[in-house]
């Protein structure tokens, strides 16, 4: 390892350290830190999002302190060091990629996604014999979770083999929403309807080989951007959004719209 990874994982240790470290992270456990850890692969990909190196050189290495983290309290437990996270995801990347590391060749990046997802499954075949599903985390965000879900079904032939199947499908859904609304059906009855269509949708996304997690941070980021351009002309007039007609509003948003073509 290079002397920086090794300074990284002397202060981790240090921190953790029942003589002089911070009371803080003594306290901290694997089951408290997962947010953290959580948080900072978002803030990543959010400095990626805004193509800013400098941030996203910083949240990098908040991530990397995560890893170093759980590495860390593995080690007081006797279960695991960094060297060997480390060493174990050396070694997937070279089983994964026998066309790099090994004889075997690949046509183009479809048919290396093809083979790294035979080879994971045929590596989770290994470790056991049960579901399909096996393996899909349930700290995923639910869209994402939705669509990989969905993907392993897929494979063993659970699946429409057309988008259009999908789209009936979503029809199907929204109309039992609409009617449930119109039956004044109660809360829980609502979202149990509305899961079903999310579903769907993040189905959807998987048949056109869009990232459904990907597309919605886009179009939150579409809505941030316009609805701020609103509210910014209201301020150019000296009023305030909150007391504008929805008409108003709509004018100005498609105003917006308008000027981002």
């Amino acid at each position: 390892m290079s002397r920086e990874t090794d300074r990284l994982i002397e202060v981790m240790a240090r921190l953790r350290s029942p003589e002089g470290g911070c009371p803080w992270d003594l306290e901290q456990s694997f089951d408290t830190i997962a947010p953290y850890t959580i948080e900072e692969a978002y803030e990543v990909a959010d400095a990626i999002a805004r193509r800013d190196m400098a941030h996203l050189k910083e949240e990098l290495g908040d991530l990397l302190l995560q890893v170093v983290y759980h590495a860390r309290m593995a080690e007081e437990e006797k279960a695991f060091a960094f060297e060997d996270v480390a060493r174990g995801i050396a070694d997937k990347m070279v089983r994964r990629h026998p066309h790099v590391f090994g004889d075997a060749t690949v046509a183009d990046a479809d048919a290396q996604t093809a083979s790294w997802e035979a080879q994971k499954a045929a590596e989770r075949a290994e470790k056991s014999a049960g579901s399909a599903l096996d393996g899909v985390p349930l700290g995923m965000p639910a869209l994402t979770r939705a669509e990989k879900l969905t993907r392993r079904a897929a494979r063993v032939g659970f699946d429409w083999p057309h988008a259009d199947q999908v789209f009936d499908k979503m029809a199907e859904e929204i109309a039992e929403l609409r009617r449930e609304i119109a039956q004044g059906a109660p809360r829980e009855r609502l979202e149990d309807e509305l899961g079903d269509l999310l579903f769907c949708v993040a189905n959807l996304a998987r048949h056109l080989k869009i990232d459904p997690e990907h597309a919605l941070r886009g179009t939150n980021a579409k809505f941030e951007r316009r609805f701020r351009s609103v509210e910014a002309s209201f301020a150019a007039e000296s009023r305030d959004i909150a007391g504008a007609e929805l008409d108003d509003m709509e004018e100005r948003w498609q105003r917006a719209k308008a000027d981002e073509r």
